[in-house]
């Protein structure tokens, strides 16, 4: 079990408490176990009880729970919580807006039961007979819950990508696996995956014996396909191909419906192929890579031979968006940069939360002056390795910036992005991003609709004008790597190659662990057909450092 899945636990533990009117210091005790379960480096399952005992906020009797966790799954309290609850209910606190004190007032005064009751009460207008709920929380609510049925049963890659790796050698080891290979949607590293596909070469009747053994559920056989479920619950679809037909069988699954399509329209047919490059040679095509098979604008380049070469992790130079200690990390500044030097990296562009967010320690105009003067002590130690001095700066309601342009001229760099005030109608919020790519001193554009994946949608924006406006002032457009954001989209990308607007792949990390998750945004980059000529932090540190003046 991983920490972030006990750390869950235990917010799922407090959720409920809060629901059935529990000590309110208990249910705090827990909360704070799991922020510091999660903030671990080390996984809970490597360390013994009196090492996990002695963890901040955690002691003897929240040690016992989580070895029995580790042991079984589950512990006493939570089991009894569970049962007294309705299963609706708990899936209702999974919403997003609705803590356990709304979800106790929908359940107990209103006899709501399951989300599909909670949608029906938004569209009679029954939650406007409790108090605290007004017509704009209806509103928010029945938002909430049409997103979260269309995305139940979905994954984040970067979730799902352990299982499906362990799935994978579940299938490998087995003797009547031959041959074996993701496809599908993450081959094509899609940011969410509803199922893991597997294309196998294999002996199809002891296949489905073994499944059924393994106490798979939902199987489901069709023509060259099972579907089915893990034990755990994790859908899956198996795809049959043989020795001869693997790299056309191995193209087919692989593409997205509206890729495929184009293909057929192409005249491909099941020919014999030793490779996917013959598949589409065959066709008139360039290879085109997995990630790529979407059905945009790829077959058309393609044709032409004018398909990019993708960026790859290798080619990130440097690290770009970091915060530490100084706002809401929780590693320092040198420890981030000497984590950076460790793993190549030419350069840091450190950028903490500025004033306006208070509620992430944002730096005031006193504490930049001590940030800028260790920086300057950091690189005179570990040239040629460079810290940029950048900020996160808050993107206020009117479009302006947080700090005087006295202040934010002390920068190496500003990264501007939204993180309040998130409901502005399209309009508004076109036109608070675009004031803000017009601050000549904005560098580069954060997450620019603050999407959560899966959880939060994202402010609505008119994409066409804020990529114009990064264009017209040379203003960078960050891929945000973290894999809860990956925003900008991906599908964006294209539009930005075509207005020649840069980007750079920011991981947004706030511990040493963050740092790695450049590799989505990377993955997501591919996507859009980015290549390193258009990625700010895969130039060499000179290029760079012009870049960030935009002198590019």
């Amino acid at each position: 079990m991983r920490n972030k899945d006990i750390a869950a636990k235990f917010r799922l533990l407090a959720a409920l408490m809060e629901l059935h009117g529990d000590n309110p210091f208990k249910i705090r005790s827990y909360e704070t176990a799991a922020r510091t379960i999660e903030q671990q480096p080390t996984t809970l399952n490597h360390l013994t009880e009196p090492q996990i005992e002695a963890l901040p906020g955690i002691g003897k009797a929240i040690a016992g729970k989580i070895n029995s966790l580790l042991n079984t799954g589950s512990f006493d309290l939570l089991d009894r919580l569970l049962a007294q609850t309705p299963a609706g209910v708990v899936e209702m606190l999974s919403i997003k807006g609705l803590g356990p004190k709304k979800v106790k007032a929908l359940w107990q005064e209103l006899g709501i039961e399951n989300v599909g009751e909670l949608l029906y009460a938004c569209e009679e207008n029954r939650l406007l007979l409790l108090k605290g709920f007004g017509e704009k929380v209806q509103e928010n609510t029945k938002k909430a819950v049409d997103f979260y049925l269309a995305n139940a049963r979905r994954y984040r890659f970067a979730d799902v990508e352990p299982d499906a790796q362990k799935l994978y050698q579940w299938f490998a080891q087995q003797p009547f696996v031959e041959q074996i290979a993701f496809t599908g949607p993450m081959r094509r590293k899609c940011e969410i995956i509803d199922q893991i596909d597997l294309l196998l070469i294999a002996n199809w009747e002891q296949l489905i014996v073994f499944c059924e053994q393994a106490q798979c559920t939902h199987l489901l056989l069709k023509p060259d396909e099972l579907t089915a479920r893990t034990p755990d619950g994790l859908p899956f679809a198996l795809h049959s191909a043989t020795q001869q037909n693997w790299a056309y069988r191995l193209a087919l699954t692989t593409a997205a419906a509206a890729h495929l399509q184009q293909l057929y329209q192409l005249g491909l047919t099941q020919t014999a192929a030793a490779t996917e490059a013959e598949v589409y040679q065959n066709l008139g095509l360039a290879f085109i890579e997995p990630e790529m098979r979407e059905g945009l604008n790829e077959i058309t380049l393609a044709k032409h031979n004018q398909l990019p070469v993708l960026l790859q992790e290798p080619d990130i130079t440097g690290i770009i968006h970091a915060h530490t200690t100084y706002s809401d990390g929780r590693d320092t500044l040198q420890n981030m940069a000497k984590a950076c030097l460790a793993a190549g990296y030419q350069y840091l562009g450190i950028t903490d939360h500025s004033k306006a967010a208070f509620y992430a320690n944002g730096l005031s105009e006193e504490r930049i002056i001590k940030q800028h003067l260790e920086i300057d002590q950091l690189n005179a130690q570990l040239a040629p390795f460079t810290i940029f001095k950048g900020i996160e700066a808050d993107i206020l309601n009117d479009g302006n910036l947080d700090y005087s342009p006295d202040v934010l001229q002390t920068f190496d760099f500003v990264i501007a992005s939204i993180h309040s005030n998130l409901q502005m109608d399209e309009t508004k919020a076109t036109n608070r991003l675009i004031k803000a790519i017009e601050n000549p001193y904005t560098t580069i554009l954060g997450h620019p609709t603050g999407r959560l994946l899966l959880s939060r949608a994202g402010y609505p924006i008119h994409h066409q004008k804020v990529i114009d406006a990064c264009a017209a002032n040379k203003v960078i457009i960050e891929i945000n790597a973290n894999p809860y954001r990956l925003d900008i989209d991906w599908r964006w990308i294209p539009y930005c190659l075509e207005k020649g607007v840069m980007l750079s792949v920011n991981p947004d990390a706030h511990n040493l662990k963050g740092i790695s998750d450049v590799r989505y945004g990377v993955l997501a980059a591919r996507k859009g057909g980015l290549s390193k000529a258009f990625t700010l932090n895969a130039l060499p540190l000179p290029q760079v450092a012009a870049a960030l003046k935009k002198q590019l």
